[in-house]
């Protein structure tokens, strides 16, 4: 019953940017950590960003590390990734996670339908 859904995925430029949301319901939104993850077309699931439930600590996959910024909103449920400097190879389905901490490390639990970036070269 868990809610997430992303929106403002699109078409952009090399060199654009793009700002993606998600839209978060049906569980307690403030107290998790959350990811981006994205997958390119005939490829696997890459870890792009998280963020923690409070906003406090932050990280990125080297790819993206200087071009896109992770944030939250708790007070409206949502979480954001502005995206600059688009690539080509970030042309995938971005799909945002809530996590949680196990044994094994971080989790991803909750997932959303995702939305679809296209960067034309």
């Amino acid at each position: 019953q868990v809610q997430l859904v992303e929106s403002g995925g699109g078409l952009a430029q090399f060199g654009g940017s793009l700002r993606l949301s998600c839209a978060a319901s049906k569980f307690t939104f403030s107290t998790y950590r959350m990811s981006w993850v994205r997958q390119a077309p005939g490829k696997g699931l890459e870890w792009v960003s998280s963020i923690s439930s409070g906003s406090g600590s932050l990280s990125y996959a080297d790819p993206v590390k200087g071009r896109f910024t992770v944030s939250r909103d708790n007070a409206r449920n949502t979480l954001y990734l502005q995206m600059d400097n688009l690539k080509t190879e970030d042309t995938a389905v971005y799909y945002c996670c809530a996590m949680v901490w196990r044994a094994v490390g971080w989790e991803w639990d909750y997932w959303g339908q995702g939305t679809q970036v296209a960067v034309s070269s």
